[in-house]
């Protein structure tokens, strides 16, 4: 990312993921109201809910004028990045019909300039189910919609965030994300199980990376959390000899060995594969890169057993100099 730009609060939709960036000059986090959709009045459910599945419909049909039209001003420089995604989760949400899952309204009027942000909502019994977290928060009321693509093969997930544009009166699109909610064909809740049980072989990278592809599917935002998730995170982080602060790590092959930078859950193709980053050492012609980096998936799966099993593939990305090349991507069955 370039440095000294000025970005605004929601940031650059990369593919299907939106980044809360926070202002330079964001203040500390603080409490803000947040209203869940049970509690709402029914006058802002229906207009937010209305929103959400407008623009749920304008992805589907991919009409990028509606959906530019829609934008809120603080965020028509990021279109090409919102654009981008919107095309991307037109393919999770194909062959389903759109639901809403969960509703929130965000008050932060309360705020005197932009803060990094805190929504605490509970439901009717007054007990703490989520937590929002957005950065660099300018003063204003806000509204979450999370929806589903139910009966879609990819079983796709959409996330909105929505500003109340107080010039026009209307609930427009601050920012959107999206992702599969199965990998092939398993569920969240799936992958959750699968790492307990992986979990108990002592496979703990396996494990590990199990709870993250569970924690994907779960949701498709980042900036919230439930007990249901924390309690996700607490299991996860229990495991002995993780890869949690591991890296980096060096691998060894015969006589040849790789610094390893890093290692992560990869959706690109929708599919639970992993990402791996290695120090290259500096090979440029196409064919010696490619032996190379099939040399490092071949010594990854070689030291972590069941990552071959649980998994479906690897990605290697090689650094050199602090700057990330995309090298190959190899389904296991095809790792040495």
């Amino acid at each position: 990312m370039r440095q000294g730009r000025r970005r605004s609060w929601i940031g650059r939709a990369v593919l299907a993921v939106i980044v809360l960036i926070p202002l330079a000059a964001a203040a500390p986090a603080r409490a803000a109201n947040c209203t869940s959709q049970a509690e709402m009045q029914p006058t802002d459910r229906d207009q937010i809910a209305a929103a959400g599945m407008q623009i749920a419909a304008d992805i589907v049909n991919q009409d990028e004028a509606a959906l530019q039209g829609a934008l809120l001003p603080a965020v028509a420089s990021d279109w090409e990045g919102i654009r981008a995604a919107a095309e991307r989760a037109q393919g999770l949400v194909k062959g389903g019909q759109i639901q809403i899952r969960n509703l929130y309204l965000l008050d932060a009027t309360s705020l005197s300039a932009p803060a990094d942000t805190q929504f605490f909502c509970s439901d009717l019994t007054g007990a703490l189910t989520v937590t929002l977290m957005m950065r660099g928060l300018p003063p204003g009321r806000y509204a979450v919609v999370l929806a589903d693509a139910v009966g879609a093969p990819l079983a796709g997930q959409l996330g909105f965030i929505l500003g109340w544009y107080k010039a026009a009166p209307a609930w427009r699109l601050g920012g959107l994300s999206a992702r599969p909610g199965v990998f092939d064909g398993h569920d969240g809740v799936w992958y959750w199980s699968r790492a307990r049980e992986v979990a108990k072989s002592n496979l703990t990278w396996s494990a590990w990376y199990c709870y993250e592809a569970a924690r994907y599917l779960l949701l498709p935002v980042d900036y919230l959390s439930s007990p249901n998730m924390e309690k996700l995170a607490h299991e996860q982080e229990l495991l002995k000899d993780s890869p949690r602060e591991a890296f980096p790590i060096t691998l060894t092959d015969g006589p040849r060995s790789w610094k390893i930078d890093g290692v992560q859950l990869d959706p690109t193709l929708n599919e639970p594969d992993l990402g791996v980053m290695y120090e290259t050492m500096g090979v440029t012609d196409p064919a010696a890169a490619r032996t190379e980096a099939t040399a490092v998936m071949s010594a990854l799966v070689k030291s972590h057993l069941g990552l071959r099993e649980n998994f479906h593939g690897l990605w290697a990305y090689a650094m050199k100099d602090g700057k990330r090349t995309f090298a190959m991507e190899l389904p296991m069955t095809q790792i040495p």
